[in-house]
């Protein structure tokens, strides 16, 4: 290919990323001191993977308060102890030519859980045991095995919000060029948008325009604080049951997101039903993030995209704006730059670091 778009630059509020190749945020489970700071394996581990190649990477779902974990050894933004931590981490991004984001996140009623580690376990860690009390848009736990969250009162909504604000503001000064709000998967921001987690009477509640409410004000909130700083909103555009949020509602919803000032919108699905049937398969979530589109929103596709003439396809057919890759990463860090050679972009070259010049990627 002349010069494939998967390699191209990208412009995100006035913020050049070298590709639309990015990385999605992945939860580590790595804060071993139950502290909230990132250590010596989120140095590698984000380092190595803005040296792969990658435009922009995400760093995991990182929680604007210790409640808002999803497990006891989850990242947090809630502190100045924190803040020093990550920004140890910014510079090496950028000392690989990659830009740097962190995802911020409120796991809501799926918080307080073992890490999704092989033998750990689910459902929620009891309080004697060092979990604690959950919290949500409605009291409804997300299985039998969870247990049954608060309902947040209007006032702790707003705390919520402010919660994110200064989760941003910290991000800034530790030197992210960009936030993504955690919109998806079943955490907070989800459960509003979802009338199977969310049965509020009042103005939270009820039409879409009230559940999608606390996303909105968070956006607005972030916005406002910070007028030039790029802004993704990952979401879940179907709970993959009948009487969920549709992708209907999730492409209204984007178009929403945008007008309240962010940039891109990150299209995921599911996981805030329990043993909801989702049809996995190379793309499946693809159609998902052109549906969000057809309403002139930016959009990032993710999910089973595993080829580079797979990745390409789906921007040069304008189904998305970016690719972003998850576990295809883990397995080879190094996979933006052996894609960049096999669509033979101009950029290829430039992607390898000097002292991996012996490579065949």
């Amino acid at each position: 290919m002349a010069n494939p778009l998967l390699f191209q630059p990208y412009l995100l509020r006035g913020l050049e990323i070298r590709n639309r190749l990015w990385v999605a945020p992945m939860c580590q489970y790595s804060a071993f001191d139950l502290d909230g700071v990132p250590g010596n394996w989120h140095l590698q581990h984000l380092g190595g993977l803005a040296r792969g190649g990658a435009g922009l990477v995400i760093v995991e779902a990182t929680a604007v308060t210790p409640e808002g974990r999803i497990s006891p050894q989850d990242l947090g933004l809630w502190n100045e102890e924190q803040e020093r931590a990550f920004a140890r981490i910014t510079p090496l991004a950028h000392a690989h030519g990659a830009k740097i984001a962190i995802q911020l996140a409120h796991a809501g009623r799926k918080a307080s859980t073992p890490p999704m580690f092989p033998g750990e376990g689910s459902g929620s860690i009891p309080e004697d045991q060092g979990g604690w009390q959950t919290v949500a848009p409605s009291a409804i736990p997300f299985s039998e095995d969870f247990t049954t969250p608060r309902e947040l009162t209007v006032d702790e909504i707003t705390s919520t919000v402010q919660a994110f604000v200064d989760a941003a503001s910290r991000a800034v000064r530790a030197g992210f060029d960009a936030v993504e709000i955690h919109a998806a998967h079943g955490y907070l921001l989800h459960e509003f948008l979802s009338p199977i987690s969310n049965t509020r009477q009042d103005e939270y509640g009820g039409s879409l325009e009230n559940r999608a409410r606390l996303a909105r004000e968070v956006v607005r909130a972030v916005r406002a604080e910070h007028p030039d700083l790029p802004m993704l909103v990952r979401i879940s555009a179907t709970d993959w049951v009948d009487g969920g949020f549709s992708p209907h509602d999730a492409s209204i919803v984007g178009s929403w997101l945008i007008e309240d000032g962010a940039d891109l919108i990150d299209v995921s699905s599911g996981a805030n039903v329990a043993g909801a049937h989702i049809p996995t398969g190379p793309s499946y979530q693809v159609a998902l993030a052109s549906q969000v589109r057809e309403r002139g929103t930016p959009v990032s596709a993710v999910g089973l995209i595993t080829t580079a003439f797979q990745a390409e396809g789906i921007l040069a057919s304008g189904q998305a704006d970016v690719i972003l890759l998850g576990r295809p990463l883990l397995a080879n860090p190094h996979l933006p730059i052996s894609w960049a050679a096999e669509l033979r972009a101009p950029s290829a070259d430039s992607l390898v670091p000097k002292q991996y010049a012996r490579a065949r990627f």
